[in-house]
């Protein structure tokens, strides 16, 4: 269920669990900034998903909010984690909903990296 990215933090996410070690994650990537982990319910052969170590909702939060020294740590932590997997030269894809409209279903800002095949185009017609 798509939820409010206006409304406050919610430390009970599956996110903010998965930060706290309360829920197991594969981590492919852990830093000061971020952690990187696959999704659970891929919509692409690869699907991997970056989150902030820090409490933020969503994108508009986390650019209001965030330390300079966290937005250039979690932005540096996308490009890493993309060319960890070896995505450059084949290509790969950015996502980041926020909000109702956008269908975002966990409270806390992340980064889904998509690739693996062709992709399409990037909205449905």
């Amino acid at each position: 269920m798509p939820i409010d990215a206006t409304q406050p933090y919610d430390d009970q996410n599956i996110f903010a669990k998965i930060l706290r070690g309360e829920i197991p994650a594969t981590r492919l990537y852990d830093d000061d900034y971020a952690i990187a982990f696959p999704d659970i319910a891929p919509q692409a052969p690869t699907h991997i998903l970056v989150i902030p170590k820090g409490a933020y909702v969503s994108w508009d939060d986390f650019s209001a909010r965030a330390s300079d020294a966290e937005i250039a740590g979690f932005v540096r932590a996308v490009g890493t984690v993309a060319r960890d997997a070896g995505l450059v030269a084949p290509g790969y894809r950015l996502l980041a909903n926020t909000g109702h409209d956008s269908h975002q279903e966990v409270p806390h800002l992340h980064v889904h990296i998509f690739a693996g095949r062709p992709l399409g185009l990037m909205l449905a017609r």
